[in-house]
């Protein structure tokens, strides 16, 4: 069964100027949909639908297809049916494609994820209907005003407050995921035809971008899941920290002086995490093929482990997990270039600075937010801390 997913992208936006690219949490508002709806086991194709430039450029460079909207069709009173049945029509004259569901997605509801496009379609699959969407649990009572200005219960009767359990469920559209089979929709021209079912979305991922307040809320709800992510791919277990030293302690810079001399630079936050996670009992290597003493005097400083001028950085590393009695499997390595590579994939949790070598952002189990020497250590620290809980933070010499 083929599925594609549209995703309409209009440039204009009255209430947030530019909604749709602006940034959030690091990344373009309309990149959070792309990708979910490219990581849905479902959805086959995915092209954004837009009469704006930059929005074009930004959902090529995430991976979608784009389809220019006329100006017809792109103003604020233009439904979004519009933008489907234009796709739908330009891939059917161009290629002579038709899929067998349509997915259409909202670029305004970020937090959704893979999971909530994939059951959608399955809920409609499963119930053999003609069109789905998402909704949520709703337990709220809504009022109106009657022709006199009283206030009048819509869905209760305000004479009598029902607990929350004996309450007839109710559900709240979420306006994130919409499911339609092609061939009703193309007659029907509406995303709501013949038999209408729903998926249910827990209420934490239901956030339509429609005010400014939605993303700072936004914000912090895609940064607090981030972290939980990341917490879930440490080892359960953590034995050891190991750590290359040039472009992840430091920024991949060097200094030199006029006679030779070489300095670099160094985040004391990063120090201040190490010497947290040493404090805990946690032990630490600093393993470098830098000839520099200036690596030894840095660790020397924050009273952890180092080898240095290493040119088996992977032998260095057996030789002292042996040593030590340490399961590899229980190990983090953080790394930012192909040197660390082997490393990498010998312990069991790989981590990749944010301005690592592509090929190791491609083969670590966490990538960093931050940069080399621009808190990606202390930001890794922190995620250990959390894991290690409980243990001492009298951190020293740091």
């Amino acid at each position: 069964m083929d599925l594609l997913a549209i995703i309409p992208a209009r440039g204009s936006s009255k209430g947030i100027p530019r909604k749709n690219v602006r940034l959030l949490a690091g990344k373009p508002l309309i990149a959070y949909t792309i990708e979910n709806a490219q990581k849905a086991k479902s959805v086959k194709r995915v092209v954004v639908s837009t009469d704006d430039p930059e929005i074009a450029t930004i959902s090529k460079q995430y991976g979608a297809e784009v389809i220019i909207r006329p100006p017809e069709i792109s103003g604020d009173t233009a439904p979004s049916e519009a933008a489907l049945l234009h796709v739908l029509d330009k891939l059917s004259s161009t290629e002579g494609y038709k899929p067998d569901l349509l997915v259409f997605l909202q670029c305004t509801s970020p937090l959704t994820l893979p999971e909530d496009i994939d059951g959608t379609v399955q809920v409609l699959l499963e119930e053999d209907a003609d069109s789905a969407l998402t909704v949520t649990p709703f337990y709220h009572f809504l009022w109106r005003r009657d022709e006199s200005g009283n206030a009048v219960g819509i869905n209760h009767d305000k004479r009598v407050r029902l607990p929350r359990q004996q309450i007839e469920p109710q559900y709240l559209e979420t306006g994130a995921v919409y499911v339609m089979r092609t061939e009703g929709f193309l007659k029907a021209k509406h995303r709501f035809f013949g038999k209408t079912v729903m998926y249910v979305m827990p209420p934490e991922r239901c956030l339509e971008i429609d005010d400014p307040v939605d993303f700072k809320i936004a914000e912090v709800l895609l940064r607090e899941r981030y972290r939980q992510e990341q917490l879930n791919l440490l080892p359960k277990h953590i034995e050891a920290l190991v750590l290359d030293f040039d472009g992840v302690i430091t920024d991949n810079k060097v200094i030199v002086t006029q006679n030779g001399q070489e300095a670099v630079v160094c985040n004391r936050s990063d120090g201040w995490g190490l010497c947290q996670l040493r404090a805990m009992g946690l032990p630490i290597l600093v393993l470098s093929t830098e000839q520099n003493p200036v690596v030894q005097a840095r660790c020397d400083k924050l009273q952890i482990a180092c080898k240095y001028g290493v040119q088996d950085k992977l032998r260095a590393l057996q030789e002292w997990l042996a040593e030590h009695a340490l399961n590899p499997a229980h190990v983090i390595y953080v790394g930012n270039d192909v040197n660390d590579l082997s490393c990498m994939r010998f312990v069991g949790c790989g981590v990749a600075v944010a301005d690592a070598h592509p090929e190791l952002l491609s083969t670590a189990t966490i990538v960093l937010r931050a940069k080399g020497g621009h808190g990606a250590v202390r930001e890794l620290a922190d995620m250990i801390l959390e894991r290690l809980k409980g243990g001492s933070n009298n951190a020293e010499g740091c």
